[in-house]
């Protein structure tokens, strides 16, 4: 066929011939356009699918949510306390999981088209080239061949299923904040040394037992054929870490409902509180662990030194950067005059707080660590700083978003069951990490508290420790850390068994907490410290002025040296410092610092130089702004009574302070009953055992 243009060699002009090239070119660039045209409209339809998808899957969790709530609104007014918000959430996320996995299908789309080509590689990014049109496709993730007719079902769930970062960076620092802005610090350092031994030494020997005892089973499945992968010992030893990190918050719900006893209570979620940090350090230092050589999986001790050196500097450069944070926070509310606008001054707050995170994720330290510290700090220091308005509103708003992200987390687990791809249930393998957990929490809690007994007078008796064992829920920590990487097969066997874990601790330990503080007879009903109880406050003093010398000073001698160091430091120096509270830096530093002191010292302290004012404070006690609250009941009552002298003795001070943990006032029905004291007027007396 002769071509459609052709110009002869030696012909002049064109004549017609001329304009059919010019012609050509105009018509090929309709056409390109046209197709242009269309291809525009085809790509705007499938942005708009998948924005009515996206929404669609965001409504989910939404109504999710929205029911848990009104189902937790029904059981509180009908008092059922057999299952948990959390409980309550998983389940109606595994019936939403199942109806989006088997009863919900989207028709093929007729355009996806299949082509093969060899790799050796799988790139992260594609370009295609299709008809001098180059286009860029990222990497969704692996599929089975049986798989190939359901892309759009697939595609369906992969939307539900969230970016695991959007966990770490969105949902979990609100829960971790929160968990150090409301820590009940009395009784925290009241236990401190306990609450370390659990939650550093007996994660570590919990991660070792469960590490070991899951190699063994991997060997077992080897020998007997029913491992397909790769499982080494440094992923069962990093299970073991994920998996050690206990969320009891299903029983330390049940126990703040009931009024447990405290240092119950303070065991637990101190516990529960740092065992997170520690968890989450330690995989780390896990997955960092890289000996010399070929072979990534022989034991080094070079290689492991220098992941327990890294384990050391990621967990003191978070806690650094956590408490800087907070620090640099009560300098800049201390000494500016933001509480004069409330909405400012929370939005600040709000961001230090929620930067902290990101700050140390960004620095190659944890953010889990950084966020908790921070929220301690910030509570300490920087909440006595705020407006009265931003306090309230600091701590509704973050009360708030711990409540939406752990119920979602929740809700989202029960969905992850049916949605997630990559499952791999194993029963050797489950079996075998059942016991393990059972076992590493057995060899956490009674060996440590039978050497924590020979020096506490305070002994935590076997109920205790029964119940303590109990409490060893799973939740959404071990969630978090499992989901984080699922790219192996060792690592979706492990996602899979942790979601089972979460499961069964949550529905039937959390549900059966209340059964088994009665079966343990452990006591509980309504208490309230001495300190609380409006109109009892001019009876304080003398009532512990009744009390024997060695009474009243036991919480002392029990106490940590380290703390009541602390404690001094933190009194005259830090407290003065970083905010309006405790006495006068000019009366503390030496006269050579006396302009600095000066400069620091805000005229508020002076004022407040004879009372240390710490309305939030369960560390220090305090005679103002007291409230109680019994069923539906609150009473409150305004300051009567200043406290005198702290700033002059804080030795006698702490003395003071720490002996209210010991003498409660308990509140049973109408009747107020306290501990070793001659009640004033017609308050009778009795003693309050001690849990064996």
């Amino acid at each position: 066929m002769a071509p459609l243009c052709t110009v002869m060699p030696g012909s002049r002009g064109g004549g017609p011939w001329v304009a059919v090239p010019f012609l050509l070119i105009i018509a090929t660039g309709l056409c390109r356009a046209e197709d242009s045209a269309m291809e525009e409209i085809v790509t705007e339809k499938q942005v708009e699918a998948i924005h009515r998808l996206d929404s669609t899957n965001l409504l989910i969790f939404i109504l999710l949510l929205t029911l848990t709530i009104l189902t937790i609104w029904l059981f509180k007014h009908r008092r059922f306390r057999f299952l948990h918000e959390t409980g309550l959430a998983m389940i109606y996320g595994v019936i939403v999981g199942v109806v989006l996995r088997y009863g919900v299908h989207i028709p093929r789309d007729a355009n996806n088209v299949t082509v093969t080509c060899e790799q050796q590689l799988t790139p992260a990014t594609l370009l295609v080239n299709v008809s001098g049109t180059f286009y860029e496709y990222t990497l969704k993730g692996e599929i089975g061949a049986q798989e190939l007719n359901n892309l759009q079902d697939n595609e369906m769930l992969r939307k539900i299923t969230f970016d695991p970062e959007v966990f770490f960076n969105i949902l979990l620092p609100p829960i971790i904040f929160y968990a150090g802005y409301s820590l009940k610090r009395r009784h925290f350092f009241r236990n401190l040394g306990s609450i370390l031994a659990y939650a550093f030494l007996g994660t570590v020997i919990s991660c070792l037992i469960i590490g070991s005892l899951l190699y063994g089973c991997v060997k077992l499945m080897k020998v007997v054929g029913t491992l397909d992968g790769d499982f080494f010992f440094t992923d069962c030893l990093f299970y073991g870490a994920i998996i050690s990190a206990t969320d009891p918050v299903t029983v330390l719900a049940i126990f703040h409902e009931l009024q447990v006893d405290v240092d119950l209570y303070a065991l637990l979620f101190g516990e529960s509180v740092l065992n997170d940090a520690v968890a989450i350090v330690l995989s780390s230092s896990i997955v960092a662990y890289q000996p010399a050589g070929d072979n990534n999986h022989t034991f080094d001790i070079t290689a492991m030194l220098k992941s327990v050196g890294m384990f050391l500097g990621v967990f003191s450069g978070s806690f650094a950067i956590g408490a800087g944070t907070g620090v640099l926070t009560a300098l800049v509310t201390k000494f500016t005059k933001l509480r004069e606008f409330p909405l400012l001054e929370t939005g600040l707050f709000f961001l230090m707080s929620w930067s902290t995170f990101l700050l140390a994720e960004a620095c190659g330290y944890t953010g889990v660590v950084a966020v908790l510290f921070c929220g301690i700090t910030q509570a300490h220091y920087t909440y006595n700083n705020l407006s009265a308005e931003s306090q309230i509103r600091t701590k509704q708003l973050f009360e708030l978003l711990n409540f939406l992200a752990e119920n979602f987390i929740f809700s989202y687990m029960g969905l992850a069951l049916f949605t997630f791809q990559n499952h791999i249930f194993n029963i050797t393998f489950i079996v075998g990490a059942f016991l393990a957990v059972f076992i590493g929490r057995a060899a956490n809690i009674y060996p440590l508290s039978f050497l924590l007994n020979l020096g506490r007078r305070n002994k935590i008796g076997y109920n205790f420790q029964h119940m303590m064992m109990f409490a060893g829920l799973r939740g959404a920590m071990a969630f978090a850390l499992a989901i984080r990487d699922t790219a192996t097969y060792a690592r979706q066997m492990m996602f899979s068994t942790t979601l089972l874990i979460v499961f069964f601790t949550v529905w039937v330990f959390g549900g059966g907490t209340t059964a088994m503080l009665s079966c343990l007879h452990i006591r509980y009903g309504s208490s309230t410290d001495l300190s609380l109880l409006p109109g009892l406050l001019p009876y304080r003093a003398p009532l512990l002025q009744g009390l024997p010398e060695n009474e009243r000073r036991s919480t002392r001698t029990e106490s940590a040296w380290i703390f009541r160091l602390w404690y001094n430091f933190d009194h005259n120096y830090l407290k003065p410092l970083l905010t309006h509270s405790g006495p006068p830096l000019t009366s503390t530093l030496p006269n050579c610092c006396g302009p600095l002191a000066r400069c620091l010292t805000s005229p508020q302290a002076y004022e407040n130089q004879e009372q240390l004012k710490d309305d939030d404070s369960d560390l220090i006690l305090n005679d103002g702004d007291i409230s109680l609250t019994y069923g539906d009941t609150t009473v409150s009552t305004e300051p009567s009574i200043s406290r005198r002298g702290i700033g002059n003795n804080s030795e006698d001070a702490i003395d003071q302070e720490l002996t209210y943990g010991d003498h409660e006032f308990i509140l049973r029905g109408t009747r107020l009953v306290m501990d070793e004291c001659e009640a004033p007027g017609n308050l009778q007396i009795s003693r309050k055992p001690s849990p064996m």
